[in-house]
C-alpha cells in the first residue's frame, strides 16, 4: 500500500462508516480490487478512530451534556433516572457484548470472517433485514424513553457488527428500528454507542502494530485515518440531514446489489475470497 492508496481507502472509510453499508467490506473489496490485498483487521479498526473523532466533533455538546449527567448522578446531585444519566449506563451496558465478543472471537473476525464470500452474504441477508425493520417498524421511541432491555439489543446488534459486512450502523439501527425507536434516534444512538467500542478496539489494535510494525505500518495507516476523519464529518452532516425525510431503503438495495455483484465477481475468479494482506511502502 502507497501513499495513494492510503488515502483513497481514508476516503472509503469516511464515506462508509456512519451509513449503513459496511465500511468494514468496502475496505476489504476496495483493497482487493487495488491489488494490495486484504489491508487487514488493524487498518481498518485503527482509520475507524479517525472517523469516531468525528463523531466526537458533531456529537460534543450531546456527550459532554450525557458524561456531565452521569457523573453527577454517581453523587446524587443528579437523579439516577435522569434520562441523560441513564443513557451514559446504556451506553456502557450497550458496550458489553462487543467487548466479550470480539475478544473471544478476535482471532476468526480477524480471518476467517474476512473472507469476501462472509462478507457478500452479510451484505445482502442485514441489507434485507434493514429494509423489512425500516418498513414495519414504528417511529414512535425517542433515546429518553430506552430501557436496560432495549441497551442490551443495541448492544448484541452492535456485536454482530465484527462480521465485515454487517455494518455497525446497519446492525444497530436495524435493531433500533424493529424496537420502535425513530430513524433519527436510532442513528444518533448508533453513533454514541460505538464510541467506547471503536476506541477501545482501534487503541487495541494501534498498541499492538506499534510492538509489530511491519504487521500494520503506521504512517500510511495515520494517513488514512486522517482522511477519513475530515470525511466522516461531511458524511454524517449530510447523513442526519437525509434521514429526518428519507428512509433507508437506497442504502438496502445498494447493500443487495453489491453483495450479489461480489458473488458473481468471485464466481469467476475477479476476485479472490482470501488474499493476504502485501508490505505497505511509504511511496506512491
Amino acid at each position: 500500500m502507497g501513499t495513494l492508496e492510503a488515502i483513497l481507502l481514508g476516503i472509503i472509510q469516511g464515506l462508509t462508516e456512519f451509513l449503513p453499508v459496511s465500511s468494514s467490506a468496502h475496505l476489504r473489496i476496495a483493497s482487493e480490487l487495488m491489488g494490495i490485498g486484504d489491508a487487514g483487521a488493524a487498518f481498518t479498526a485503527i482509520t475507524q478512530l479517525g472517523t469516531e473523532a468525528a463523531v466526537l466533533v458533531f456529537f460534543w455538546r450531546d456527550i459532554v451534556r450525557i458524561i456531565g449527567r452521569w457523573f453527577r448522578s454517581l453523587t446524587g446531585s443528579v437523579a439516577r433516572r435522569d434520562p441523560d444519566a441513564l443513557l451514559g449506563w446504556w451506553i456502557i451496558l450497550g458496550s458489553v457484548p462487543i467487548v466479550v465478543f470480539g475478544l473471544i472471537f478476535e482471532d476468526a473476525i480477524d480471518h476467517t470472517l474476512r473472507s469476501l464470500w462472509f462478507v457478500a452474504i452479510a451484505l445482502i441477508v442485514f441489507g434485507v433485514l434493514l429494509g423489512i425493520a425500516d418498513r414495519v417498524g414504528a417511529q414512535r421511541y425517542e433515546l429518553t424513553q430506552m430501557t436496560w432491555k432495549h441497551a442490551l439489543i443495541y448492544g448484541f446488534a452492535q456485536a454482530a457488527a465484527l462480521i465485515p459486512g454487517v455494518s455497525r450502523s446497519g446492525g444497530t439501527i436495524t435493531a433500533g428500528r424493529l424496537m420502535g425507536y425513530t430513524r433519527e434516534q436510532a442513528a444518533r444512538y448508533s453513533f454514541l454507542l460505538a464510541i467506547p467500542a471503536v476506541f477501545g478496539s482501534g487503541g487495541y489494535k494501534l498498541v499492538k502494530s506499534i510492538g509489530d510494525p511491519m504487521a500494520t505500518p503506521l504512517m500510511p495507516t495515520f494517513l488514512a485515518t486522517i482522511v477519513a476523519f475530515v470525511v466522516a464529518i461531511v458524511v454524517i452532516s449530510v447523513f442526519m440531514k437525509y434521514i429526518s425525510r428519507g428512509s433507508f431503503m437506497p442504502f438496502v438495495i445498494y447493500r443487495v446489489v453489491l453483495g450479489v455483484v461480489i458473488i458473481v465477481l468471485l464466481s469467476v475468479g475477479v476476485l479472490e475470497p482470501n488474499s493476504a494482506a502485501v508490505a505497505v511502502t511509504a511511496g506512491g
